[in-house]
């Protein structure tokens, strides 16, 4: 190295410009870009090693001004304004050049050393669109880089533009005179010079795709079709591999169990870690992992599609008629593939009111890991052929039902926030339809498996492991002949009878607060009364368990509503009390779903009961 100091660069730019593709190629890290507005919203830190060179790269959040009028802008604002970058990276889209230039030029009248990159070249040259960069550079009083990020073109010309201008330090330079009132307009008569060419950076073919896929007549119908369709190709493709995954588990439990008998562990010992722990974390891993490295990976394919903001744009009439925001929608997206990571997307909501709202509703949508428990249950009681070719189309029809009725109680939950709790009018904001663009669907697979399937994972499987623990103590220990889990169940019989559940249901729901991908195998087990968790392999065991305990498709029906109607598990209620910085809200966060689901229960119970 030349030198121990590390060059400081801050990237800055509009949301959908490429900024995160970018600092991604340069650092080698595989940061999520989701392909929507204000998808970034903390800062990121990178390092970047070319030519005896270290430089340490910062990823702003990606704001379309410096105004100050969300925390995204107030924080990309400071930090360019401390003066701890060597230099700041201006990422601008060449397909909407005019409109990056307004940040451009109130980042330029700020600091000195700043670098222009025009990105997106390679699909501003598809459309037709010409920009004169030395013109450009002329206008700006700043050098200015083209680059093509996805394709890794023009990032080295960046560094070795990056190198001149850390290497001139904080020399005082003659700046280009700049109005400081009006950066619009300059930003217009900039444009005007530099850009030619018949393209436009919104395309014909676009615009009609958009009137279909945003219309009132086929927008909520194919947002419905590409549900299901998900939906349908997560559960067709996550059968074999689940069972092949518990097959693989089950054959180890012996080998493991041998081996720590061969350590001299008490037999106890050795039942706990294997009929509890090792139990456990096979069942978490058999159902969660499959559908998660399909769901994720096709989840992501629409995001970098350009597909969300458009569900978005349909969403924002129901989310404004319940007094909330549109940008609710996208994080309640997020949350099927888990209810943290929704928790943390709705920092992109800049009404602190409408943030509260949008936290505290997200887990009515089901997570990735309550799926495979509505999926079996779904199978075993409302299928009348699971071998027919045509099961996993009508499961996930049925799934997609369910959901919808969870969709419905999010807006249900929003408006009565609205109007309690949380009053106030709804706030405007701009949701950007960003261009059509290919997915990389290679870079995609890998980044959904290590930014999403493999952390949700992890999380699952260090909750669930101390959890399968106190499970099977529970399980093991007894009070007057009864297991102590048995008795717990006993007491919580009357409610949940009432509810059209029963008792083992409840203790297992309250039990599987630390993850719900362990509610159904800790019924299975409370049921079988054995203290181990029962192969859930076969289906048909599945159903002749839960049928020789009682459970009609009423209770299948009821128990599904609950797991999307009750409170959000542990690492939510954290995520949310770390987001909102209060206990009230985190509390209000699991009693409000909780009432949901204990009133929607009593009434389909009622109206069963009617007939």
């Amino acid at each position: 190295m030349k030198s121990d100091k590390k060059t400081v660069i801050a990237l800055a730019g509009n949301p959908n410009v490429g900024k995160s593709t970018l600092f991604n190629e340069l650092t080698g890290l595989h940061q999520h870009t989701g392909n929507w507005p204000g998808k970034t919203v903390a800062i990121a830190e990178g390092i970047c090693k070319k030519n005896g060179r270290v430089y340490k790269l910062i990823d702003l959040p990606g704001t379309y001004s410096l105004s100050a009028h969300s925390a995204e802008e107030e924080l990309a604002r400071d930090f360019i304004n401390s003066g701890e970058s060597d230099a700041v990276v201006v990422v601008c889209d060449a397909t909407c050049l005019e409109r990056s230039l307004i940040l451009a030029l109130q980042i330029i009248s700020m600091t000195n050393n700043v670098i222009v990159c025009i990105n997106l070249m390679d699909e501003a040259r598809k459309k037709g669109i010409v920009i004169d960069s030395r013109e450009l550079s002329i206008s700006l009083g700043v050098p200015v880089v083209e680059t093509a990020a996805r394709s890794r073109k023009g990032i080295s010309s960046l560094l070795d533009c990056v190198d001149k201008l850390s290497e001139k330090g904080n020399e005082e330079e003659e700046k280009t005179e700049l109005p400081t009132e009006n950066f619009a307009a300059h930003a217009a008569e900039i444009a005007g010079r530099c850009i030619s060419g018949n393209g436009t950076g919104y395309t014909k073919r676009a615009r009609r795709i958009d009137k279909v896929l945003t219309s009132r007549a086929f927008g909520f119908p194919l947002m419905l079709f590409m549900l299901a369709l998900i939906f349908w190709i997560t559960i067709e493709g996550a059968n074999y591999p689940s069972g092949a995954l518990s097959k693989l588990f089950t054959s180890l439990e012996a080998p493991f169990f041998d081996f720590l008998l061969y350590l001299k562990l008490p037999d106890a010992v050795c039942r706990a870690l294997v009929f509890g722990v090792w139990r456990v974390l096979s069942w978490v891993v058999a159902v969660m992992l499959p559908p998660m490295a399909i769901f994720f990976p096709l989840f992501t394919l629409l995001e970098d599609l350009g597909y969300l903001p458009r569900v978005a744009f349909n969403l924002d009439r129901a989310f404004r008629a319940c007094s909330s925001c549109g940008k609710q929608s996208l994080t309640m997206c997020m949350g099927f593939g888990c209810n943290a990571a929704g928790v943390v997307g709705c920092r992109i909501i800049d009404s602190p009111r409408e943030r509260i709202i949008a936290m505290l509703t997200n887990s009515f949508v089901p997570c990735n890991g309550r799926f495979p428990a509505l999926i079996t249950l779904i199978g075993i009681f409302f299928l009348r052929n699971t071998d027919s070719p045509f099961s996993s189309l009508f499961s996930a029809l049925l799934l997609t039902l369910i959901i919808l009725f969870g969709i419905s109680a999010t807006f249900a939950a929003s408006k009565l926030l609205s109007k309690t709790f949380a009053r106030g009018e709804p706030s405007s904001f701009a949701l950007e339809l960003p261009p059509y663009r290919r997915p990389q669907i290679v870079k995609v697979i890998i980044r959904s498996v290590f930014d999403r399937t493999l952390f949700v994972l992890g999380r699952a499987i260090c909750i669930s492991a101390p959890a399968g623990l106190i499970i099977w103590l529970l399980a093991n220990t007894f009070l007057g002949g009864v297991s102590t889990l048995s008795y717990l169940a006993g007491l919580l019989y009357p409610f949940g009878k009432m509810m059209g559940l029963d008792g083992v249901i409840l203790i297992c729901f309250i039990l599987g607060l630390p993850a719900n991908e362990i509610i159904l195998p800790l019924i299975i087990m409370t049921y079988t009364a054995n203290g181990t968790l029962t192969e859930l392999s076969d289906i048909s065991s599945v159903a002749r368990i839960l049928s020789e305990n009682g459970w009609t498709a009423l209770t299948a029906l009821n128990t599904m509503l609950f797991s999307l109607c009750h409170w959000p598990c542990a690492t939510t209620l954290m995520t949310i009390k770390k987001e909102s910085g209060s206990i009230k809200w985190t509390l209000l966060a699991a009693l409000l779903p909780t009432a949901f689901g204990i009133a929607v229960c009593l009434l389909t119970r009622f109206i069963s009961a009617l007939f």
